[in-house]
């Protein structure tokens, strides 16, 4: 296993207990005592958690997983949901992009449609987006419109919020708004863990003709803690083929349409 697979890993076990054993995590693991400790030491240099004698706790209760660290966790599936939502995208659309590694990957699958391609007439679709990263893959792509709100960097997850991001996303208007969420059930709707992110992601919703919400089956039948959107102001569901019949259907009957790739 490599480092960047055991750091995910271990802040898996952090976030799941709370805590994580020396002794314990290495037999989870299959490596060495030794090598634990050096991990915890290197994340507790980041901050991503304190040590103790014998392992290391979460800083508090409410564990958020920094974006750098979730992109391997079900990563084909996010790449199918990704491809899937991509090709809802019509030419000369305009696209809001909230930021999560699902919607990273969306980015990079618009990136790479060939209808998509200019020869130099301009750009093909815009893409608005309050996410750091997504500019940051889009920019030089010359098929792509940008434009990025304002606002306060999130170290966690590259999304800008704040009055600044309002400010810009009060004045524009979306085709489609493709949001990746924390969780997503039938009563609270589409949910996310960070309040300043979810007021965020509500406001793109509400600036788009649709809104189309990308989540593998994991994120489905849960609840975080802030409301991004109720579920009758969701459109698409894009999620994996690991969703039973039984697991999409109270959203299927909710009016949404849910598509698996």
């Amino acid at each position: 296993m490599k480092r960047p697979e055991r750091w995910n890993a271990l802040l898996d076990l952090l976030a799941r207990d709370g805590r994580v054993d020396v002794e314990e995590a290495a037999a989870e693991l299959a490596v060495s005592a030794a090598t634990i400790r050096r991990d915890l030491d290197e994340l507790a240099q980041q901050q991503m958690l304190t040590r103790t004698r014998g392992g290391a706790v979460a800083h508090n209760l409410s564990y958020d997983l920094p974006l750098r660290y979730k992109t391997a966790r079900r990563a084909s599936e996010k790449q199918r949901i990704a491809a899937a939502a991509a090709r809802m995208a019509e030419p000369g659309s305009i696209v809001g992009l909230n930021g999560g590694t699902t919607t990273t990957e969306v980015a990079r699958a618009l990136s790479t449609r060939g209808d998509l391609s200019t020869s130099g007439g301009g750009p093909a679709v815009t893409v608005v987006t309050n996410a750091l990263n997504i500019a940051n893959e889009l920019a030089v792509r010359p098929q792509v419109k940008i434009v990025l709100t304002g606002g306060v960097a999130r170290p966690q997850s590259f999304e800008l919020m704040g009055p600044l991001a309002t400010g810009v996303l009060d004045q524009v208007s979306l085709d489609l708004a493709i949001l990746g969420v924390d969780a997503l059930d039938t009563v609270q709707g589409a949910t996310a863990h960070h309040e300043g992110e979810a007021s965020i992601n509500h406001l793109m919703a509400g600036r788009a003709t649709r809104v189309v919400v990308v989540a593998d089956s994991s994120k489905l039948g849960r609840r975080a803690f802030a409301r991004i959107c109720a579920l009758d102001e969701i459109d698409v569901l894009i999620t994996d083929t690991g969703a039973d019949e039984e697991l999409v259907a109270p959203y299927t009957e909710a009016g949404v349409r849910v598509i698996r790739a």
